[in-house]
């Protein structure tokens, strides 16, 4: 089982990596890491947290139809510099909506070996990086609400197409980490890989308080949305992390989430890391929700 003391992820869009690494952002307002214990890490498009500590996990996604491959060696300086690790969430497609192609194009074409240089591409580079990596491959494959081409399997499928394509990144880069990271609801066990391509089990947990008032009739802590999650992904006995977080409402809501999510607590010892979504959403929330913005300078009360 990996310690508290080598787990180091980070997560970050690459048009917003040259904006962090040359300084060149537009000015953020006051931000500050949230209290507690528990190792800290960001998808910071913006570069808010670039000077802040302690943050020893940089999130970076990427599109693997479409990278611009040398862009990780500059992610892979700046996380030197400061003395950070990277965690790598890799999405099997392109991020051009217009050009986007099916679930079924890209199941079978990963069983057909179709999407086997993509992998190795973007492995190949992962191999040749200095600060630890954690590969985060196809997240979140138990949602059901349509926003990825790779979620809603048939969970043999996705297994298939999941230990296919890390073992092949295993054999460019062996010393990488593997997450394996659902949305964390009832039934994402049907999609596990097995022991052997698991180092970690990474969950995502976002609180929109206008959502859970509609929807619940109150307000509901991270300790109600992550308890259940963190239940299923701890039966697997790997360290479990929240590779995606964000809260969203009044200023008492977003304190009551702020002070929790740091926190060592003896319900979840297996919590190794916490990863907080530095940015606005990307796909809307159903029912008109619309695209929260998790960015922590813009909860800041003037």
């Amino acid at each position: 089982m990996l310690g508290r003391a080598k787990l180091a992820l980070s997560r970050w869009g690459i048009a917003a990596l040259a904006l962090a690494i040359t300084g060149s952002a537009a000015h953020a307002g006051p931000v500050a890491v949230p209290p507690g214990e528990i190792p800290f890490g960001v998808y910071d498009p913006d570069g808010d947290f670039s000077d802040k500590s302690p943050v020893v996990i940089e999130h970076l996604f990427l599109p693997w139809e479409d990278v611009y491959l040398p862009s990780l060696q500059d992610a892979d300086a700046y996380a030197l510099e400061r003395n950070r690790a990277l965690l790598v969430t890799l999405e099997p497609w392109t991020w051009s909506r217009s050009e986007r192609n099916s679930a079924q194009y890209l199941r079978r074409g990963i069983a057909r070996g179709e999407y086997d240089s993509n992998m190795r591409a973007v492995c190949d580079v992962l191999g040749t990086l200095k600060s630890p990596v954690t590969l985060r491959f196809a997240q979140e494959m138990d949602d059901t609400s349509g926003q990825f081409i790779w979620a809603g399997w048939a969970p043999e499928d996705y297994i298939s197409a999941y230990r296919r394509m890390t073992g092949m990144c295993k054999q460019s880069a062996p010393a990488i980490t593997l997450m394996w990271s659902p949305l964390g609801d009832a039934g994402m066990e049907r999609y596990y890989p097995g022991d052997d391509y698991v180092d970690l089990v990474g969950l995502s947990v976002f609180g929109l308080q206008a959502w859970d008032q509609a929807k619940y009739g109150e307000d509901r802590s991270f300790d109600t949305i992550f308890g259940p999650r963190y239940t299923r992904a701890a039966s697997f006995g790997k360290p479990v992390v929240v590779a995606e977080l964000g809260y969203v409402g009044d200023q008492a809501y977003v304190d009551t989430w702020r002070d929790s999510v740091r926190q060592e607590k003896s319900q979840y010892p297996n919590l190794v890391g916490v990863v907080y979504f530095n940015q606005n959403e990307v796909y809307p929330w159903p029912e008109g929700f619309g695209t929260p913005d998790w960015r922590i300078k813009n909860q800041v009360l003037e």
